[in-house]
């Protein structure tokens, strides 16, 4: 009896142990940032039996992540590769259901290739000469439309390939690259033989046909400057005569162009039909038989995108943001009204929608959970979850709480953030605080999974995200409160929407405020650097990819909204106020350890702007600073070697500056990731 006893309380014991390391969590890394499987290219098949999804892991010995693609039944069950290493983009089903279709590079050159649903091999559709760009089906299966950038001749092709390569910036279609002029083509699933529909001087860049096959309507401009998207317009195409009919005659850009099943309506999103507006935007209806268009979405405050028809030609389906979340929601194309299908707390983002409109794909993510794939009925929510990318973030990560906090900021604006503290915080502590700035000016920080707050929740800081004024998914107020319609322009309102929300966490008792850092990339880099020349009240900072002079910057990467919208004229017409809103102007003020990354492949905020800005404060000598110049990377990192070292110099900055410490990074496992193995 005793040894049984014994041999009972040895197994208890076992057992003990074993439930306290199942339920020990460890915080999150760096490295367990880059081991995340993403998972996106969401479709469901046109009867709603199938979903279509993408899985992308990392490989690190490769220095690169890596895409495979997979097909689930819509009632759940196990997933199967459905493509093979090749990959693709742009996948699409064909409306009957029979193929999927999408573009995979072959002999150098983007093609259309088809995969049949039955099963089979993926076979090239096209031969195409040039790369091409995009493509639709038509409505009856039996076609497909694509764009494509026009050919050289033969003599102009072996001459350019010999290196006569140089161009004239802004002249024909070349921008500040060389390009070529966009235009339509048709290629025939049974005879495989391509025709052109247009042989215009035209940048295409969307485009979508009428249900009876018989027109196609699409956006084009006529020249390529960088600053150049507003004088794209909306044409009409007659696919028999060839005839072309300009639909629209504004200063606004229009997108997401989506044809009516009864060919009476096109809908398209603009923040406004006339001007070039800094506004959320809205669903317009525009009728091509007298060219006139109506707003239908006035009802609707938040951001839209990703327009579906219903069969009936009756109502719109489309993904919506409103504040932090986003759902999907129906609008009526006669009233206006709208309907929330879904109503979740999180980023929940349909990727498509069966044909008869009753079932639906989705993602959905968020602050404590990466994004994983569901299916749903429309008229009845009931998600069923097909994936589950990434269960050991639940199992054996200790996560961040996450709260939305609100703050009145100047000129009576209510702003909106993000709150992380670390898990198990309990009140009365005051804790390190990382400010983090949202890119755009007009970006958004939402409830999803941003791995960066879990890390440094982990390391024992709290993360303040503002939704400052500027910020999309909000009312058009709070869109145009930092441009100079609407109020101050960048760097003032919106400096002022941080702080006040810094000293709403101070005041809680939450922060400590001798213990601020900040960080931002883009526009968060921009904003971030300004609110470094206005206040010493920060003991660290990151900045990437900003852009601190804006005459400077005018010309080589610069963009529209600032001469249209946040400074207003041009550096020799209003040189000023270009000299009074650049952080460069005021960098002589600046006494907070700095760190500055950015990548020198850059073309949105050109890398010399941070070397500017460095070797400034390098040489004004009042603050420590270091630059971390990264080779081949454009505006987003692409490489996971460079992701891993920003993020920890990063961080070393941050303990060093913030809190005293000389921080030992974590070192990275050598042996292959479960995925990797795999593959």
């Amino acid at each position: 009896m005793k040894k049984l006893t014994g041999i009972f309380l040895c197994v208890l014991f076992t057992s003990l142990s074993l439930q306290a390391r199942q339920t020990e969590k460890r915080p999150m890394t760096t490295d367990d940032v880059l081991n995340l499987v993403q998972v996106g290219d969401v479709l469901i098949s046109p009867d709603g039996t199938r979903v279509f999804f993408s899985r992308s892991t990392l490989n690190w010995e490769k220095n690169k992540r890596e895409s495979r693609y997979y097909m689930i039944p819509a009632a759940g069950g196990d997933s199967f590769q459905y493509i093979g290493k090749a990959g693709g983009s742009a996948f699409r089903f064909s409306p009957d259901g029979n193929f999927l279709a999408f573009i995979r590079k072959v002999d150098k050159k983007n093609q259309v290739f088809l995969m049949p649903c039955s099963g089979g091999e993926a076979v090239a559709l096209t031969k195409h000469e040039t790369d091409i760009s995009a493509f639709k089906w038509a409505p009856d299966s039996q076609k497909i439309v694509f764009s494509a950038p026009e050919p050289r001749g033969k003599e102009e092709e072996k001459e350019h390939k010999a290196g006569s390569d140089a161009f004239f910036v802004d002249e024909g279609p070349n921008g500040q690259t060389e390009t070529r002029w966009r235009n339509l083509w048709t290629v025939d699933l049974g005879s495989r033989e391509t025709e052109r529909l247009t042989d215009e001087n035209f940048i295409i860049s969307e485009f979508d046909m009428a249900p009876a096959g018989d027109r196609l309507v699409f956006a084009a401009r006529r020249s390529n400057r960088r600053n150049d998207g507003l004088k794209s317009e909306i044409y009409l195409l007659d696919i028999e005569d060839r005839t072309i009919v300009r639909l629209t005659d504004n200063r606004a850009p229009e997108s997401s162009l989506t044809w009516a099943p009864n060919g009476e309506w096109i809908a398209f999103t603009a923040a406004d039909a006339q001007e070039f507006l800094n506004r959320n935007p809205k669903i317009y209806l525009l009728d091509p038989r007298n060219k006139a268009s109506r707003l239908l979405s006035d009802g609707f405050t938040g951001g839209i995108r990703s327009l579906f028809w219903t069969p009936d030609s009756r109502f719109i389906l489309f993904n919506g943001q409103q504040g932090t979340d986003s759902n999907v929601f129906r609008i009526d194309a006669e009233s206006g009204g709208i309907q929330k299908i879904t109503d979740i707390k999180g980023t929940l983002r349909a990727g498509g929608f069966s044909n008869d409109r009753k079932m639906m794909a989705y993602s959905f993510t968020d602050f404590d959970s990466p994004s994983d794939i569901y299916v749903s009925p429309v008229e009845e929510f009931r998600p069923v979850r097909l994936t589950e990318a990434n269960p050991w973030v639940e199992s054996e990560l200790s996560l961040a709480s996450m709260t939305l906090i609100r703050w009145k900021s100047k000129k009576g604006f209510e702003i909106e953030g993000l709150l992380h503290l670390p898990a198990g915080h309990t009140p009365g502590g005051k804790l390190p605080l990382i400010l983090n700035i949202h890119g755009g000016p007009a970006g958004c920080f939402t409830n999803s999974f941003r791995a960066s707050y879990h890390v440094y929740a982990g390391l024992g800081y709290a993360s303040l995200s503002p939704n400052v004024r500027g910020s999309s998914g909000y009312t058009d107020k709070l869109r145009e409160g930092n441009s100079i319609q609407g109020g101050d322009g960048i760097g003032y309102g919106d400096f002022h929407d941080l702080m006040n929300g810094v000293d709403h966490v101070v005041q809680q008792g939450i922060v400590d405020p001798d213990r601020l850092a900040l960080k931002g990339w883009s526009y968060g880099g921009i904003l971030g650097g300004w609110t470094l020349t206005q206040t010493d009240r920060f003991q660290a900072a990151s900045i990437g990819a900003g852009v601190y002079d804006w005459t400077s910057e005018y010309g080589p990467g610069f963009n529209y909204d600032v001469r249209f919208w946040h400074i207003g004229g041009t550096p020799w017409e209003n040189p000023r106020a270009y000299r009074a809103q650049s952080a460069f102007s005021q960098v002589a003020n600046i006494v907070t350890p700095t760190l500055l990354i950015h990548g020198m492949n850059d073309t949105t905020d050109t890398e010399a702007q941070s070397m500017l800005f460095f070797t400034a404060i390098k040489d004004i000598g009042k603050a420590p600073v270091r630059y971390l110049r990264v080779p081949r990377e454009p505006h987003g990192f692409r490489e996971p070697r460079h992701q891993r070292m920003r993020d920890i110099e990063e961080i070393k900055w941050m303990q060093k500056h913030v809190l005293g410490l000389d921080w030992v990074p974590w070192e990275r496992k050598t042996e292959k990731t479960p995925e990797e193995e795999k593959s």
